[in-house]
């Protein structure tokens, strides 16, 4: 089996929800933005934007309304998601915002790739990190949504949180389906 520092990262990385308090330097964060940045992207548009949330305050106000939506919901996962965990975010202690350009070809694919880049540069990092789609349900709120300034034109798809992982804390391999691929030749 092939093997290298990339598809390490890939096969190494794992959704971390529980994280240090102290703040990644601005040196990593910069390495997880540029990765994003680099993203495939369709037709080359690059319709993402990155809102970078670093205020204990704000993540935890966006914590608390988001997860006060989705309690309300008539959906049962929603509610139990909510309920789950006392913070969206984990109390990670940067959380990076991805909205995309909703006049574009293909945002919500073109920011998940994002997204992805973004995944594993901070697992080549040593940064933990998870992906938070319940997010989504914040934009109910078009109210709060404004106060996080947007650009005109975007829709907020998902966050991401990273922070360094909790020593005290084991996040053990997820078993992978391998009997998924078949081949035409």
């Amino acid at each position: 089996m092939k093997d290298n520092e990339v598809l390490r990262a890939i096969k190494s990385r794992r959704s971390i929800r529980s994280y240090q308090p102290e703040q990644i330097s601005q040196e990593d964060l910069d390495a997880i933005l540029e990765a994003g940045i680099f993203a495939a992207t369709g037709v080359n548009q690059q319709p993402w934007h990155f809102t970078v949330i670093q205020k204990k305050e704000v993540l935890d106000d966006i914590s608390e309304k988001t997860r006060d939506v989705m309690k309300k919901s008539a959906d049962k996962n929603l509610v139990d998601l909510a309920t789950r965990s006392d913070h969206l975010f984990y109390h990670a202690p940067t959380v990076i915002l991805v909205s995309g350009k909703t006049a574009s070809y293909s945002a919500l694919t073109d920011c998940s790739a994002a997204i992805q880049n973004m995944l594993v540069a901070a697992q080549s990092l040593n940064i933990g990190s998870t992906w938070v789609g319940s997010i989504s349900h914040f934009t109910v709120l078009e109210d709060e949504v404004k106060k996080l300034n947007l650009p005109a034109g975007y829709k907020l798809f998902y966050a991401v949180c990273f922070g360094y992982k909790n020593p005290a804390v084991e996040f053990p391999a997820p078993p992978r389906n391998r009997d998924v691929v078949n081949y035409i030749r």
